[in-house]
């Protein structure tokens, strides 16, 4: 397995956790979403980047953004579709 490269991090989440309301957080499951899917669906979804150029700001390739994007999606469907936690986690290689 090839070594994840550094990814470019601009953005730290003041709120780092998301439950359904009026469930207790024991009760539940949780997905945990990277600091660096956090920051690819910021930049595409939020600031409506394109992924040529929110793959140069964190300094990837589009295509490991596309992997990054889809990760994320999927882990919020997840949690919103079966009622789970979101835990955001900081990643490991942030620079």
């Amino acid at each position: 397995m090839r070594p994840t490269k550094k990814r470019t991090i601009r953005f730290d989440p003041e709120i780092t956790y998301f439950k359904p309301r009026a469930v207790p957080l024991a009760a539940l499951e949780e997905v945990s979403l990277g600091t660096d899917e956090l920051e690819a669906l910021r930049l595409c979804e939020l600031k409506k980047l394109e992924q040529t150029e929110a793959a140069k700001r964190m300094k990837i390739s589009q295509s490991t953004l596309q992997r990054i994007l889809s990760s994320a999606h999927q882990k919020i469907t997840e949690a919103l579709i079966k009622g789970k936690a979101i835990r955001i986690s900081q990643i490991n290689n942030e620079k």
